[in-house]
């Protein structure tokens, strides 16, 4: 199945120059999303994952679904004030500026084995933070995965080592 063919291009959106990767054809067809999860997930399923953290927004509709594949728990990692509970933080490097990604602090154990999942690739700059929290709870990061990887911009770079799945490369 070509996954490529799910994905639609929006021109000049969020701002010109800009071609924005829409992915809720792939989320709308029940083929298309199935595939994703799965081939994701075959990928992980030796690596014996405890728990999968992915971010607000479009992480959490991944994520939900891999943990839910993988028979791990879910963690959601959001903006500060989001959490209700006691939190740890990671702060990232943005364009202009940094933004703040926060999980609850009792959400991974130093025995959990975390699979870090978002749509897209891009800078690495949230992926790295969202790797960061699951290490500083002296968890085991098994990977990350995407969906979708901007490899013109360089993200996989800001990640080591890692093991990363992409399951499209746009170049």
């Amino acid at each position: 199945m070509n996954l490529e063919s799910y994905i639609r291009d929006i021109p000049d959106f969020p701002k010109e120059g800009i071609v924005f990767k829409d992915i809720t054809p792939l989320l709308a067809s029940p083929n298309g999303f199935r595939q994703a999860i799965d081939t994701i997930a075959e990928a992980f399923a030796e690596d014996g994952v405890t728990k999968v953290l992915g971010a607000e927004a479009r992480g959490f509709i991944f994520g939900g679904a891999l943990a839910y594949r993988l028979g791990a728990g879910f963690i959601p990692a959001r903006k500060p004030g989001k959490l209700p509970w006691e939190t740890t933080k990671a702060e990232y490097a943005l364009e202009y500026g940094t933004d703040i990604l926060e999980m609850h602090l009792d959400a991974i154990g130093d025995d959990d084995v975390v699979l870090i999942v978002d749509d897209v690739l891009a800078t690495g700059g949230t992926a790295a933070a969202k790797a960061q929290l699951a290490a500083s709870t002296g968890a085991t990061v098994a990977g990350l995965a995407f969906l979708i990887e901007l490899d013109f911009l360089g993200g996989r770079q800001k990640l080591g080592g890692a093991k990363i799945v992409s399951l499209i490369h746009v170049t």
